[in-house]
């Protein structure tokens, strides 16, 4: 598909413009899924060493309501793994965050600070808390770290606290995927009841994802754009 840039600012002639060449069925289901989208929550990924990990946490993301993820990569660039992820990436918004410096964290931490999110690393440490103790009365953002040695220190050191999921049997931890899926499922069950006025996107917010996701099921949606701003002229 041809590269675009951005659309920054919602146009509502484009978008019904668009809106031509998309079954009203589809469109239902854009609407199903905009009512229910959620920014309130998100996830981050530190360093993922398996693309197809970070691509089922991406899907899970997806299934339980979530606009956002962001991926913070040291040593380990993310590239999405279309089998694993079966769409949901066009789905969502993925927000990567690299520095040669070595403040990939920083960079990360402080975009989600600015958003009003308190941040909780995903660990089994001592410190942490127990998943049924955090009550998401505020914005939330939570780090999972790589399959091998889970977030980092910095990461720990830097978070806002810690939070994991106690385990009854000998291991000491879930699949990146399925304990995604066990916090998401436990929390944003507890933000809903909390009945948080900013829980579901914006009017705005909605706006400008109708317009992504036009442009991204409709076939050679950047000649139908052509036209209308010739038709505009």
């Amino acid at each position: 598909m041809k590269e675009r840039e951005p659309l920054l600012e919602f146009d509502q002639g484009l978008l019904e413009y668009l809106g031509q060449y998309i079954t009203e069925h589809k469109k239902s289901v854009m609407e199903k899924v905009l009512s229910q989208r959620t920014r309130f929550i998100t996830v981050v990924l530190e360093d993922i060493f398996k693309p197809h990990n970070a691509s089922a946490v991406i899907r899970t993301c997806d299934c339980f309501g979530l606009q956002d993820i962001h991926v913070i990569e040291k040593t380990n660039q993310y590239k999405i793994n279309p089998y694993v992820t079966r769409g949901a990436s066009q789905w969502v918004d993925l927000h990567k965050y690299f520095r040669q410096d070595g403040s990939s964290v920083d960079a990360c931490f402080e975009a989600l600070k600015s958003k009003g999110y308190k941040i909780y690393g995903t660990s089994p440490a001592p410190t942490s808390i127990s998943i049924y103790d955090l009550e998401p009365s505020e914005k939330l953002a939570l780090v999972f770290g790589n399959e091998h040695e889970g977030i980092s220190e910095e990461v720990k050191q830097k978070s806002d606290g810690l939070v994991h999921i106690p385990m009854l049997g000998f291991t000491d931890s879930f699949n990146i995927s399925v304990s995604a899926s066990v916090f998401l499922y436990d929390l944003i069950k507890k933000a809903r009841a909390y009945q948080h006025p900013d829980f579901y996107l914006s009017e705005e917010e909605k706006n400008l994802l109708r317009m992504k996701w036009y442009r991204e099921i409709v076939k050679h949606s950047y000649l139908h754009e052509k036209m209308y701003w010739k038709l505009k002229e």
